[in-house]
């Protein structure tokens, strides 16, 4: 059994080893992807979040 989680009606994560969601919807991996040191595409991921402006350092500070 692997966890999975859904998103409810109030846009929250709720954590289940079900396959769907009370709605019929299927359920998403709570896992990360595996991690290899052999990535071929992560020049590609990092000019894509580049581009989009994703990047954690495009972002403005936080407000503490």
């Amino acid at each position: 059994m692997y966890l999975q989680f859904y998103i409810n009606d109030n846009g929250d994560k709720v954590y289940t080893t079900k396959k769907e969601s009370p709605t019929g919807m299927p359920a998403q991996s709570a896992h990360p992807a595996r991690f290899s040191p052999d990535d071929k595409y992560s020049r590609q991921r990092v000019l894509l979040k580049k581009r989009f402006g994703l990047l954690p350092t495009q972002k403005p500070p936080p407000k503490y």
